[in-house]
C-alpha cells in the first residue's frame, strides 16, 4: 500500500494512501470471444456437418436413440405443463401456447446439443452445408438421415410407451386431443407446417453452433423452439413421441393414419426446411453456392 506524507505545518501531517489493487479483476464479457462472427459460424457448421458425415452408422443409430428420447422428454413436459391448461387455453389461448413452447421442447434440444446426440431434423441442414461445399457426398447424406431417422424413431416411440405404462397423463385428455389433431391436418398443411417448424429448429441448431459458451447455446435454442410450439408447427421427430402416446393412451387413431397422414407429410416439409431454407440459404450467403460460376 503506497502512501504520500503532506507536510502542512510544523508537527503536522497529513497521510493519503493509495488503494490497495483489486484481488479479482472482473472483466466485462467479450462478446467476439463467445460468439463466431456470421462466416465463421457457417464454417463451423460445415466442421460439424462432416465430423456428421463421417461418423459410422452403429454410432449415429445410438446417439440417434438418445435424440428420440430427449425430443420425447421435451413433448412429455409440454403436454404435461402446457397441454393441461385448459381454462388457460379457454381465456387467454396465447398465453397457453407460450407457456407450452417455454416448457418442455427447448429443454429437449438443449440435452441432444450439448451431449452430441443425432437428431434427424437437425441433420437436415448441418450435413447438407457439408455436400454443398464438397465436403461430403450423397450416400453420406443419405446414411446420415436415413440411421439418425430410424434411431429418433425407435427413441421416441420406447420413450412414448414407458410414458403409457407409468401412467403419469392417464388422467389428462392432452395426448389422445393432440394426437387426433395432428392427424387430422391436409398432407398440404402438415407439409407447410413442417417447413416452417425445421425452418426455426435448424435455425436453432445453427445458432447454437456458433455459441461458444452454455448460456449463449441455451438461448439460441430456447427462442425458435419455443416459438415453433406457440405458432403450432409440425415437428417429425416429436410427433414420432407425441402420436404414438396418444394412440397408446386411447386416442381413436391408427399407426397408418399416423405415418401417412402426418409423419409423412412433415418429415417432407423438415427435410426442406433444413436442406433448402438453412443450409442452402447460407450456403448461398457464405459459401460455395453464393460463388460465381468460373466463366
Amino acid at each position: 500500500m503506497l502512501s504520500l506524507a503532506l507536510i502542512t505545518a510544523p508537527g503536522l501531517a497529513l497521510v493519503a494512501r493509495a488503494p490497495a489493487p483489486a484481488l479479482f479483476a472482473v472483466r466485462a464479457p467479450n462478446l467476439a470471444m463467445q460468439l463466431a462472427t456470421p462466416p465463421e459460424g457457417y464454417d463451423g457448421a460445415v466442421a460439424a456437418g462432416i465430423k456428421k458425415a463421417n461418423m459410422d452408422a452403429g454410432k449415429i443409430f445410438g446417439l440417434g436413440l438418445m435424440s428420440g428420447a430427449h425430443i420425447g422428454f421435451g413433448a412429455f413436459l409440454m403436454l404435461t405443463v402446457g397441454g393441461q391448461c385448459p381454462g388457460l387455453a379457454a381465456t387467454n389461448p396465447g398465453l397457453q401456447k407460450i407457456v407450452a413452447g417455454a416448457f418442455g421442447l427447448p429443454f429437449g434440444l438443449m440435452m441432444t446439443l450439448v451431449t452430441g446426440a443425432e437428431l434427424f431434423t437437425g441433420n437436415t441442414a448441418m450435413v447438407t452445408t457439408a455436400v454443398a461445399e464438397g465436403k461430403a457426398d450423397g450416400g453420406q447424406l443419405a446414411k446420415s438421415w436415413l440411421v439418425s431417422y430410424a434411431g429418433n424413431f425407435l427413441g421416441s416411440v420406447g420413450l412414448a410407451a414407458l410414458v403409457a405404462a407409468g401412467g403419469t397423463l392417464a388422467a389428462s385428455g392432452a395426448p389422445v386431443a393432440t394426437a387426433v389433431a395432428k392427424t387430422s391436418l391436409s398432407f398440404k398443411q402438415a407439409f407447410v407446417r413442417g417447413i416452417l417448424c425445421n425452418w426455426l429448429v435448424c435455425m436453432a441448431v445453427y445458432m447454437a453452433s456458433m455459441a461458444k459458451d452454455l448460456p449463449g447455446k441455451i438461448v439460441a435454442i430456447w427462442f425458435p423452439i419455443s416459438a415453433f410450439i406457440a405458432l403450432g408447427l409440425e415437428h417429425s421427430v416429436a410427433n414420432m413421441f407425441i402420436v404414438p402416446l396418444g394412440i397408446l393412451s386411447g386416442a381413436a387413431v391408427t399407426w397408418k393414419a399416423f405415418l401417412l397422414k402426418n409423419l409423412l407429410p412433415v418429415t417432407l416439409g423438415n427435410i426442406v426446411g433444413g436442406a433448402a431454407l438453412v443450409a442452402g440459404a447460407y450456403s448461398f450467403a457464405y459459401g460455395k453456392l453464393g460463388k460465381p460460376v468460373p466463366a
